[in-house]
């Protein structure tokens, strides 16, 4: 048995199509990537949970304390205001 030709692929974009329709077709398309990124980020273990992580295991010394840092972050939003 041959494998998925050119017009096996047209058919199922045609049925896609109509099932979606052309508006939300952009929408499921985006979904679709980022949610693909996401998990081949999870399974090699790149992405943002590596900050997030090495700050947590930092020691409270070197993070300084609650309202030290919160002073630091008002400070930060004046500025950028």
């Amino acid at each position: 048995m041959p494998g998925i030709g050119p017009l096996e692929i047209g058919i199922v974009l045609l049925i896609v199509l109509i099932i979606f329709g052309p508006k939300r077709l952009p929408g499921l398309g985006r979904s679709l990537g980022s949610g693909m990124r996401e998990f081949k980020d999870s399974v090699t273990g790149k992405g943002g949970d590596g900050d997030a992580k090495s700050e947590i295991d930092a020691p409270a010394s070197e993070t300084g304390s609650g309202d030290e840092t919160a002073a630091e972050a008002t400070r930060e939003r004046a500025a950028k205001s």
